[in-house]
């Protein structure tokens, strides 16, 4: 290690109450090429501590003051980092399994010999230097896993609970507990405790947001101890080891905070740990400003579709809220067929878009009896000019197969490209069997409409030719509870 550079040595910080012993270990080690400070006891360890970071403290057990024993627990508060290894002329069992209980990587029993020292030393700082390793990699992979998982996202749910996974694993807290601001008061959206049980229990109580963020106003937040419990209302009674408290921040706003806590006994959080959460944080507060952005975006693009839809529904007055009762019972269905929320969104704004290709056909929707067979092929026409108005906007395309092909056949012989079976997109299939319910329970301008049992049966006897067999069935076998749910919520259901 002699032809190491200054900045590529390690800092060793000599404890002992013997000046012989401190003078001859300093010069050893300096000889050996590390850097050496020494202090007569642990009190004026402590200030050589404060003024700047220690790789590794060799002290003495039995000193003036402060001996070790109080050193290993101020080490484990205040320089989590720093390895510590125990000299001592009172070797016994006892006092090496105390040591080592309170983090001291090993001791050495006076009198020892020098290369005993040496030897000590270099492995102590040899897995000083693999922990910072493994946590520098797994600070890095954390970030990528993490980074990735919330740039996918653009839920609020899905970011916090990324978040949440991550101070669970790779933090390793016991305790998650995630906060945000909503009109200035600050809610707790998520708390999240570990598989690990600890001894004292996990009754921590409630969490004081307003001593987090006062605590917060001069940075990350992380402290040890009994300061960590004061930031629990009325306290905890399952004590904390270390409490991690982090902003989420977008452009000098304060979204919200993530705090850590542990619970197993001399279980600390370290710096490492701070910038891991920090830098996570701040990807999350991006993400959940881009969810906010995005949700806000999905109101206005919900309430175009609706208004869209009306505007629809007013050409033809024998069809006004058809395409609500429509989106009602394709959202219905889809829920049957435990499609996934997003897949929901869509059957239910594809569904309210079905028919608007209605605006591109010049017949009287309105007139009395049924249309001629000219004006017929021109109404069939309507999905193809839906396809058409919605094709340049790019936001509807999800939408367009429900639009385009709701009027397909299972059997082939529908239009307007005689798709058949698995070959008809399942938006449109499923739009299909909504769609005719509604068009049959529904008066129209040539017919009253027909009763609800009527309308199953005619859904029933058209499975496996005009409908998927499939989805027929899932529609009426729960079709009597949606109809009493309705009811329940004021809502009309056909007679």
């Amino acid at each position: 290690m002699s032809s190491s550079s200054a900045s590529e040595r390690a800092r060793v910080l000599v404890v002992d109450d013997e000046e012989t012993i401190r003078e001859m270990l300093a010069e050893f080690l300096e000889m050996e090429g590390y850097w050496v400070a020494t202090a007569p006891d642990g009190m004026a360890a402590l200030t050589v501590l404060e003024d700047g970071d220690i790789d590794l403290v060799l002290s003495d057990l039995k000193m003036p003051r402060m001996g070790g024993i109080t050193l290993l627990e101020q080490l484990a508060k205040h320089a989590p980092s720093t390895v510590a290894v125990i000299m001592t002329g009172f070797g016994t069992v006892e006092t090496a399994i105390d040591a080592m209980k309170l983090g001291a990587y090993d001791y050495l029993l006076k009198p020892f010999k020098l290369d005993e020292v040496l030897h000590v030393v270099e492995r102590a700082l040899q897995k000083k230097r693999m922990e910072e390793e493994n946590m520098r990699l797994r600070e890095a992979v954390s970030l990528y896993e993490v980074s990735e998982a919330i740039s996918a996202s653009l839920s609020f749910d899905q970011v916090m609970q990324t978040v949440t996974d991550c101070c669970l694993g790779e933090v390793d807290g016991d305790l998650v507990s995630t906060w945000l601001d909503s009109d200035g008061s600050y809610r707790e959206q998520s708390r999240e405790l570990s598989d690990r049980p600890p001894a004292g229990g996990t009754d921590v109580g409630e969490i004081d947001p307003q001593a987090v963020l006062k605590g917060l106003r001069s940075g990350p937040l992380l402290v040890h101890g009994d300061e960590a419990n004061e930031f629990f209302e009325g306290g905890t009674t399952a004590p904390l080891s270390s409490l991690l408290a982090v902003p989420m921040m977008v452009k000098n706003r304060l979204l919200g905070f993530v705090l850590v806590g542990t619970l197993r006994p001399r279980k600390r959080l370290q710096e490492g740990q701070r910038k891991l959460l920090s830098i996570m944080a701040s990807r999350a507060a991006a993400a959940l400003e881009n969810a906010r952005l995005y949700s806000n975006l999905q109101d206005t693009f919900q309430q175009t579709i609706q208004g869209l839809a009306r505007a629809i529904d007013k050409m033809d007055r024998y069809t006004a809220g058809h395409s609500e009762r429509v989106a009602r019972y394709a959202v219905y269905l889809a829920r049957r067929l435990d499609l996934g929320e997003e897949q929901i969104r869509v059957v239910q704004q594809s569904a309210l878009m079905h028919d608007i290709g209605k605006i591109g056909c010049a017949v009287n929707l309105n007139k009395p009896g049924k249309l001629t067979d000219d004006e017929y092929e021109v109404f069939k026409k309507h999905p193809v000019y839906g396809k058409d108005i919605l094709s340049p906007i790019t936001f509807m395309h999800p939408l367009i197969p429900g639009v385009h092909l709701h009027h397909e056949r299972y059997d082939g012989r529908g239009y307007p490209l005689g798709l058949a079976k698995g070959d008809i997109p399942l938006l449109a299939r499923l739009m299909s069997v909504a769609d005719s319910y509604d068009a049959m329970t529904s008066n129209r301008s040539y017919r009253r409409s027909i009763p609800h049992e009527v309308a199953a049966a005619e859904i029933e006897r058209c499975a496996g030719s005009q409908f998927d067999p499939e989805l027929a069935k899932a529609f009426l076998d729960g079709l009597d509870d949606y109809r009493e749910g309705c009811i329940a919520a004021g809502l009309p259901v056909p007679e």
